[in-house]
């Protein structure tokens, strides 16, 4: 008789439970891995999406900063710290140095140019100074050291950062440029008529870039010359010197500067050309014996009548934008170049020497402009 194989034990109540439990213990396992990895994956994704959108934020702001800087720039105008947190920032102030950077990135790139902050007036000059003056070795010998004031106006204007040579290069005049814009003038029928000559003719000089059709050739002109004659008298020049010194020029009280038909309007008044070198930041106006801040001297108009006594008395100095936009050193080389170099020079014939013997003619007239500006070292762009 053939032998019934023996059954299989049965598990018992408890073990199935057991196996379960560990069944349902090893899903919920699976499904919060499943879980993990969905997570993790949409907040891989979700971060990607944050780094875009503050990527896209901070290009936005930048280009916001950039053609506010271009707007403002068109006015010659400083463009204010507060300002910027208002038209472009909002209420994240704290991105500033971020997005300045991308803008400066985009204005250099794009346009050769750059946000640069005034600085006070004098703070290059205070720093610079020698260490054997007497106050330094005051400080020295006492060991107690000033606190800096601080040399930031929180005021911006845009700048070129092209390599002079680039720019001298530019200006230069060129045979082929110069035939290609008469050929289109004539073309055009745009004719520019001349003073110095006996009928009309193109005014065009060939050179890259067009300074002959500027609106501010007249007044940068004049710009540079009071700026000239405030540095060869010791940095500052009382009012009354400065209108004779105007008058000789044939730019008194009244007279006018020409604009080109290219402007919003055909002349400036000169009173009304220093006040608008104030609001610009290229020269200061202040009362005799008054300090920087105090008192209401930013409401001296440039008009107002000035004399050597009593409260009227005034002076005029560099403004920042001076400082930073054009320098002394610039404006030192305007002045030896002209001397060596202007008509004088050629009626008596010195200007024929050769560019070693020129150079070395203006190096001595900026040695005399350093002196006659008080002996300090003339200053670079600050």
């Amino acid at each position: 008789m053939a032998r019934k194989p023996p059954s299989q034990p049965q598990p018992s109540q408890s073990q199935r439970r057991r196996h379960r439990r560990r069944d349902d213990d090893e899903e919920e396992d699976n499904n919060a891995r499943v879980q993990s990895d969905a997570e993790e994956a949409a907040d891989g994704v979700d971060e990607d999406m944050e780094v875009d959108v503050a990527q896209n934020e901070l290009e936005r702001k930048a280009n916001d900063l950039v053609r506010l800087a271009l707007f403002t720039e068109s006015k010659r105008v400083p463009l204010k710290r507060d300002e910027i947190s208002k038209k472009v920032l909002g209420s994240n102030t704290r991105s500033f140095n971020l997005v300045l950077a991308r803008a400066q990135d985009i204005l250099r790139k794009t346009f050769g140019m750059e946000l640069h902050e005034l600085q006070t007036r004098g703070a290059k000059l205070e720093k610079d100074k020698d260490a054997n003056s007497k106050e330094s070795e005051l400080l020295k010998n006492t060991g107690v050291r000033k606190r800096a004031a601080p040399i930031g106006t929180k005021a911006y204007i845009l700048r070129s950062v092209l390599d002079p040579a680039i720019i001298e290069r530019a200006c230069a005049p060129d045979a082929d440029i110069l035939a290609i814009e008469r050929e289109d003038m004539a073309n055009n029928d745009e004719v520019y008529t001349d003073e110095d000559d006996d009928g009309p003719c193109t005014r065009s000089v060939g050179s890259i870039l067009a300074w002959e059709r500027s609106d501010e050739l007249g007044s940068v002109g004049v710009l540079y010359t009071i700026l000239a004659l405030i540095l060869v008298d010791g940095r500052v020049m009382r009012d009354n010197d400065l209108r004779s010194l105007l008058k000789r020029l044939n730019l008194g009280h009244g007279a006018t500067l020409p604009l080109s038909s290219r402007s919003t309007s055909t002349s400036l008044t000169v009173d009304a050309y220093l006040a608008q070198l104030l609001r610009q930041g290229y020269l200061e106006r202040q009362r005799i014996g008054e300090t920087k801040g105090a008192g209401k001297r930013g409401r001296v108009s440039a008009a107002a009548p000035a004399g050597d006594d009593g409260a009227n008395a005034v002076e005029w100095r560099w403004g920042p934008r001076a400082m930073s936009e054009v320098g002394e050193r610039a404006v030192a080389r305007f002045v030896a170049e002209f001397m060596v170099d202007g008509p004088k020079a050629e009626s008596e014939d010195e200007s024929a020497g050769d560019d070693a013997e020129r150079r070395k003619k203006v190096e001595v007239v900026m040695k005399g402009v350093e002196r006659a500006a008080g002996g300090d070292p003339l200053q670079n762009l600050v």
